[in-house]
């Protein structure tokens, strides 16, 4: 299996920036379409972003564009979140996501999943 660990959480106030990211292990990186998810504490998880796996194509959930970015950088075996200008709606905890092919999304489209990690964006 894939492990993926997802690093770059924490505490902001509204308005300030994180960077998440998300590293696999167990095959070639650039082998997988990568997405990223979001669960609020009581909410059902919800896309946030993903992306293919030659990076040139990416899609967004409404809520999240043009404030947050996903790439990746496969010689660094790494896929990123920035997130800009965060909003209090935006905290949750983020999952980073693995599909062999098809950058989703839609939960059922990935196959392995991170531990997640926390964003709190405060006002």
């Amino acid at each position: 299996q894939v492990q993926l660990v997802e690093s770059g959480g924490g505490l902001v106030q509204a308005g300030g920036s994180l960077r998440l990211s998300c590293a696999p292990s167990g095959r070639t990186f650039s082998s997988y379409a990568m997405g990223w998810f979001r669960q609020a504490p009581g909410k059902e998880r919800e896309f946030v972003a993903a992306i293919t796996r030659s990076g040139v194509n990416t899609r967004y959930a409404d809520s999240v564009k043009e404030r947050f970015t996903i790439s990746r950088d496969n010689a660094k075996n790494t896929v990123y979140l920035q997130m800009n200008s965060l909003k209090p709606e935006d905290t949750a905890v983020y999952y980073c996501a693995a599909d062999g092919w098809y950058y989703g999304s839609s939960s059922a489209d990935y196959d392995y999943w991170g531990q997640g990690t926390q964003v709190t964006a405060s006002s």
